[in-house]
């Protein structure tokens, strides 16, 4: 079975900044005179030696983006590419570190200009976006505990998550209780990267201090039956990005990625790019690989997409809206 960009898909694991096309920043930093020429490799594409460096690189594209006029260009054209993958609900992480410094007033600004492009967006292209407000790990707790206000701040139909993402092997997830206990009471939805660069005990970590819903990755837990069987009795959902664990070397190629075998042992998981650009995937790239790797059927990734749905941190009306686009023929 070959899929189609028709196949309606859900994306939960979507970091926005990270979804810029290379050409965007380009033009962006050329604009403005900014030489980030060294994160470029000589095809244009963005380029990185490892995890830390793949953070760097991240984080200098980051600096073109300055204004809410360029976060509306950027929903847009991240919308755009999403679309085109047959997406037809997207939740991004949003991270007001990089919308004004984390300073509520200004992310304000740049939230309206995010939400602007979502519902033009869904207009023009019929994809709905929610946003996840995500702390960065390596930049410590109580830089978090700002970010968790502007979550605060702004909670309601379109800002419904609160995560972390980051470097995992900074700082333990009990350092960030207070930010998360925050978000909860604002009534977001909350998940947490573990699992990835940090073992089952990462995962095990984020599920007793931070008490999330779901995990971004969380594909070592395969390395814990015990972690594995907890996952699948509780339901905890993980947001899997099997591109991205491959192109930054977590696992070495399709056949050897874990998903398959979670999926099997009764865990709740998801399909989803995380920064697309940097790992020159998309959502039907996934599909089609996994289809590949794993002899995944549409039955298969049907049940993906109404496990997500189920995850999925939005309210009663856009889940049934969204309901009916799967249901359709």
């Amino acid at each position: 079975m070959t899929d189609t960009p028709q196949t309606p898909k859900l994306e939960l694991h979507l970091h926005l900044e990270g979804a810029a096309p290379p050409a965007f920043i380009r033009d962006l930093a050329k604009r403005r005179h900014i030489d980030i020429s060294g994160i470029f490799d000589a095809d244009g594409h963005y380029s990185y030696r490892d995890f830390p460096d793949f953070l760097r690189v991240y984080e200098a594209a980051c600096t073109v983006l300055t204004s809410p006029q360029d976060f509306y260009d950027l929903t847009l054209a991240v919308l755009e590419q999403s679309a085109q993958s047959g997406v037809i609900y997207s939740e991004a992480f949003l991270s007001p570190d990089f919308c004004g410094g984390g300073d509520v007033i200004a992310w304000r600004d740049y939230l309206a200009a995010i939400e602007a492009a979502s519902r033009d967006a869904e207009a023009r292209m019929g994809i709905t976006l929610r946003g996840c407000i995500t702390c960065i790990r390596h930049f410590g707790p109580e830089k978090a505990r700002q970010i968790a206000r502007c979550a605060q701040e702004t909670a309601g139909a379109f800002i419904t998550g609160f995560g972390i993402a980051g470097d995992e092997t900074r700082f333990h997830p009990s350092d960030f209780t207070y930010a998360f206990d925050a978000a909860r009471e604002a009534g977001l939805g909350l998940t947490a990267h573990a699992g990835e660069w940090g073992g089952p005990e990462s995962v095990r970590a984020a599920l007793e201090h931070l008490r999330v819903a779901r995990i971004g990755h969380g594909v070592r837990a395969i390395e814990d039956p015990e972690l594995v069987a907890q996952l699948a009795e509780t339901g905890v959902v993980l947001e899997v990005c099997p591109g991205s664990n491959i192109a930054l070397g977590l696992y070495p190629d399709w056949a050897s990625h874990p998903i398959d075998r979670l999926r099997r042992a009764g865990v709740a998981v998801t399909v989803s790019t995380d920064d697309p650009p940097f790992f020159r995937t998309d959502m039907q790239r996934e599909h089609d690989r996994l289809t590949q790797a794993f002899d995944w059927d549409d039955a298969v990734f049907a049940g993906i997409a109404q496990t997500a749905l189920g995850a999925a941190f939005c309210d009663t009306a856009t889940r049934a809206r969204i309901a009916k686009k799967l249901e359709a023929p």
